[in-house]
């Protein structure tokens, strides 16, 4: 028979009403008079009734978890109601029972609270997938798929896929490579992003696109990461770098609204990548919460705290961050475990002072003058049993301790909640970094255009030179990057030959973009976004594997399918392949 309702859907209105639902025993309860059964769809339970007087009785006894079955029956309420579920004031009185499939007893628990080992529910991933939780993360990635579409096709964008299969190219990561057959010795790469394809797309006069793209990087796993992943992809041509930056936030708030009926009316603020740094020791801050890097370096100075003065003169710096109430909330046990902490970025160790009755006292307060501890005062906004912790060294391990330590300290005392989201931008970004090998490095991507007043600096000094890029940031997470592209070939040769990148190899790596420049490309940007990780926002997990389907382990195996696998001979030998022992 037809279903007449989901079992999310019935409420006192249809007191009297016969229906028809269908779905999956979620519970058994006999209760001796009366036997009650929970039934579940993805959309949520209603509980059924079968009285011992009813003929189905010892057929619905029968019943256990995870059978599959059909039933009608008449709509009633319920004596003792449950506020706890949508459908919690009815119950269905059953008169006709059809099993449609049994169950074996399931390796694991179907529900939320199970504390069932990861590795097994990746193994029988089809059964977890029925869990309530994981159905609504799913459904919230579903809705934040049509509210970004809806958004952009009424931008008078267009969705245009982009090969899976392509060229390597050295974008950062490793790529996955697939070997071709009929190309003997010669192989695919999986895309770690459409980029070239879509700056393509406006060399091909599109001018507007997206795509909900899948894209490939064979790196380490962790919790916001997975060997494929999806992005949302957006290109256009004729945009300055706030066009593009307006799109993207007006299509944020659309989703925001469509999938969380939250309404953001302000600009999402701005701040350079340079102040990220310099304020929250990092470029995705969370600034649900205050605790910013003050620098004490102008004062360590004065000190004879021989830790301080030595480190400064070989040009490092002193920064410190305020934890409010943190005299009472740690004690020198808990100072040295945020200690341990912190030395795991690198730091030697980790100074503090505690404000208490309108004084400094413990930790190196005897290393300041009074009228050094004076200046320390004034520059905190400074109330009874604050603690400051402080960090001397580098300014790379500085921002990167202090910055991981505020984030920690946020998390352990509850500082944030996870229905306040932060969006910002992080824009004027450097150009280039250069690592411990001296080399220089892109920040963004060697495809990121250089600011127009900092293009002299290719030549003179690349690593002052900033970019036209922008990151969007929300709750400490890095949701999205973007760029102006380079459409002058000169440019982009340029910038490969600061990139260390031969004349060899961009003629062979990236010959055919070469190529494209010279035809007219428009001036054209655009901006990824990391699906994934904004359904990890939305539904409000730190797990990736909580949103995506078929996740892959930390390991990048597929326990479900116990991939990767091997290959025979035949195919090993058709691939022209053969593997060293």
């Amino acid at each position: 028979m037809k279903r007449t309702h989901t079992n999310n859907e019935l409420r006192l209105t249809n007191t009297k009403e016969t229906v028809v639902l269908k779905g999956w025993v979620a519970k058994k309860r006999d209760l001796g008079g009366l036997l009650f059964i929970d039934l579940r769809d993805r959309t949520g339970i209603t509980q059924l009734a079968f009285n011992p007087s009813s003929t189905l009785y010892e057929k619905a006894l029968t019943l256990k978890n995870e059978y599959v079955i059909e039933v009608t029956g008449t709509v009633i309420e319920r004596q003792s109601k449950n506020d706890k579920l949508p459908t919690g004031d009815i119950e269905v009185t059953v008169t006709k029972l059809t099993i449609l499939n049994t169950s074996k007893q399931p390796p694991i628990y179907i529900k939320d609270d199970a504390d069932t080992l990861e590795d097994t529910r990746l193994k029988y991933r089809y059964l977890d997938l029925r869990r309530p939780t994981l159905q609504q993360n799913f459904q919230v990635r579903h809705q934040t798929a049509q509210a970004v579409r809806e958004f952009l096709n009424n931008e008078s964008f267009l969705e245009i896929e982009t090969p899976i299969l392509t060229k390597s190219t050295p974008e950062g990561a490793r790529d996955y490579v697939v070997p071709s057959r009929v190309n003997k010795g010669a192989f695919y790469a999986l895309p770690q992003s459409p980029q070239i394809f879509k700056q393509l797309l406006m060399v091909g006069g599109f001018e507007k696109y997206y795509q909900i793209a899948k894209c490939f990087r064979d790196e380490d796993l962790r919790s916001d990461r997975q060997p494929e992943f999806t992005q949302i992809d957006i290109e256009t041509s004729f945009l300055n770098q706030a066009e593009i930056m307006d799109i993207t936030e007006r299509m944020m708030k659309h989703v925001m609204k469509k999938v969380k009926n939250l309404e953001f009316k302000d600009d999402f603020p701005i701040i350079t990548y340079k102040e990220a740094m310099n304020k929250y020791g990092t470029d995705k801050p969370d600034t649900r919460f205050d605790m910013q890097l003050v620098s004490l370096t102008d004062i360590a100075a004065k000190t004879d705290f021989k830790v301080f003065t030595s480190n400064i003169d070989n040009g490092g710096i002193v920064k410190a961050i305020n934890v409010k109430n943190g005299a009472n909330l740690y004690s020198r046990k808990g100072i040295d475990k945020l200690t341990k902490f912190a030395k795991k970025f690198d730091a030697k160790g980790l100074a503090f002072l505690r404000y208490q009755n309108n004084a400094f006292n413990g930790g190196i307060t005897k290393f300041f003058t009074d009228e050094q501890l004076t200046e320390l005062e004034s520059k905190f906004d400074l109330t009874d049993n604050d603690l400051l912790l402080v960090v001397s060294d580098t300014e790379k391990v500085v921002h990167q301790t202090l910055g991981q330590l505020r984030a920690h300290i946020a998390k352990e005392q509850n500082l944030t909640s996870d229905e306040d989201y932060d969006f910002l931008w992080v824009v004027d970004w450097p150009m280039f970094e250069q690592r411990e090998d001296k080399k220089y490095y892109s920040l963004h991507h060697p495809f990121t255009m250089v600011k127009d007043e900092d293009l002299e600096l290719l030549d003179k000094d690349p690593e002052k030179a900033l970019a036209y890029a922008y990151d969007l940031v929300v709750q400490g997470y890095e949701l999205g990057g973007g760029s102006i592209r380079i459409h002058n070939k000169e440019v982009q040769n340029k910038v490969f030959d600061v990139l260390g990148v031969s004349k060899a190899d961009q003629r062979e790596k990236f010959g055919f973009l070469l190529d494209a420049l010279n035809y007219g490309t428009p001036p054209h940007g655009g901006i990824a976004l990391g699906f994934d990780r904004l359904i990890m926002v939305l539904v409000h997990t730190t797990n990736i594997k909580d949103v995506v389907a078929f996740p892959k382990t930390a390991s990048g195996q597929c326990l479900l399918t116990k991939a990767p696998g091997p290959l025979s001979d035949e195919q090993l030998s058709d691939l022209g392949i053969k593997i060293s022992k």
